[in-house]
């Protein structure tokens, strides 16, 4: 089993979609990123490629590579995905939080927890989205950026957790 951490920043710009989990939010502001700028699905493809060893977004998928300019993040966690299964890796569980002063996450969570879910190939239980708020405080608070963090536990594939259980 092995876990990994992910973390990601970006700077909201009047006039610009914003996009998490693959769903577009209404609100009045987005990120300027290379690709869509979904904060929420880099920092879990950051969380999944490190716990398995393979390096970061930033190296698997790099903005001086005009193929990823504009590419759904959605591709990205698909592509990060598949990299996990060829390494024999799967997922038991990812919890993952957003930190935006606006606009208010709840409507659109179970949305963002079954695209993932979907993207991932894995049941919707092993998922968990949150969202805060910095109470006004920093970039996220005066609302000039959004971020969002994430952690997983991964496994090999048809790992059995309990064989490593000691008799009492």
């Amino acid at each position: 089993m092995r876990i990994g951490q992910g973390y990601d920043v970006h700077r909201l710009e009047p006039g610009r979609p914003l996009v998490l989990a693959g769903v577009k939010i209404s609100h009045d502001r987005g990120p300027l990123a290379h690709s869509d700028g979904d904060v929420l699905l880099h920092a879990i493809c950051d969380a999944l490629l490190g716990a398995a060893g393979l390096g970061d977004i930033g190296l698997c998928f790099p903005d001086s590579d005009q193929a990823y300019r504009g590419i759904s993040s959605r591709l990205l966690l698909q592509r990060v995905a598949e990299m996990l299964r060829v390494e024999g890796f799967e997922l038991v569980n990812l919890d993952a939080t957003v930190i935006a002063e606006a606009p208010k996450l709840s409507p659109y969570r179970s949305e963002m927890e079954a695209n993932i879910a979907a993207d991932l190939k894995t049941g919707p239980g092993q998922i968990n989205i949150k969202a805060t708020t910095t109470e006004g405080l920093g970039f996220t608070g005066d609302n000039s950026g959004i971020a969002a963090q994430a952690i997983c536990l991964i496994q090999r594939a048809g790992f059995d957790p309990t064989s490593l259980a000691s008799p009492l």
